[in-house]
């Protein structure tokens, strides 16, 4: 009996690893990727500027930027929401730790799709590329959302308005950017900014969830 407990502490320590650990490493890929993106923006030459001017190189330079600066923002946006996930998270197992290392993985992989992006922005397939890594990004979060909701269960902090408004913020991104990558063979330049409507619909949902969550209380005290 006792070597048959002992079996299964240490397939419970096993499957459980230190979440300061798991959070720091997160915090760690997050930051290095979003600084490599800058670094995918190359100094113009000296005869880069001889032959365009300072004006000259700073707008060829414009598509660059603007992967930039998307990117930036939804590597930020990931890792706001990896805080906010890593918050009802009690330990992390053994299926969690792969789902966050599976998730940072195709963060890493952004400023990689980015720089194609940007060098090649008229184009579609580079689109493709981008939007096909923000989708995995989205969907990995998902995941890991409904895995922590099922694996933590329902508790004063984490009710099922907060769960329905996690869900609802991580099923948005990688909807409009799947949507952007077929759009994109439609309508090359609109395509490019259906991003812009992760907010708006964002901001919708956030709103109807709000006076949902608000009538539900109200409910509960008139009982």
């Amino acid at each position: 009996m006792r070597v048959f407990t002992n079996v299964l502490l240490s397939f419970d320590m096993l499957n459980r690893f230190p979440n300061d650990r798991v959070n720091n490493f997160c915090d760690a890929v997050f930051a290095i990727a979003m600084t490599l993106l800058i670094l995918e923006i190359k100094i113009p030459t000296s005869a880069d500027l001889t032959s365009y001017g300072t004006s000259g190189v700073l707008l060829r330079l414009i598509p660059s930027f603007v992967g930039f600066f998307i990117s930036f923002l939804v590597t930020a946006l990931y890792w706001r929401a990896h805080l906010i996930l890593a918050q009802f998270v009690k330990t992390y197992d053994n299926r969690l730790l792969w789902l966050t290392v599976w998730l940072l993985m195709s963060v890493v992989l952004l400023p990689f799709s980015t720089a194609f992006y940007s060098k090649y922005f008229a184009l579609n397939g580079p689109f493709v590329v981008y939007c096909v890594n923000l989708v995995m990004i989205g969907v990995f979060n998902l995941v890991m959302v409904n895995y922590i909701v099922k694996k933590e269960g329902y508790s004063e902090t984490l009710t099922p308005f907060v769960a329905a408004r996690l869900r609802f913020r991580a099923m948005i991104a990688p909807a409009i950017w799947l949507l952007s990558g077929i759009w994109v063979f439609v309508e090359p330049l609109s395509a490019r900014y259906l991003f812009i409507l992760i907010f708006i619909l964002q901001a919708i949902g956030e709103r109807r969830l709000d006076r949902k969550e608000k009538a539900a209380a109200s409910a509960s005290e008139k009982q």
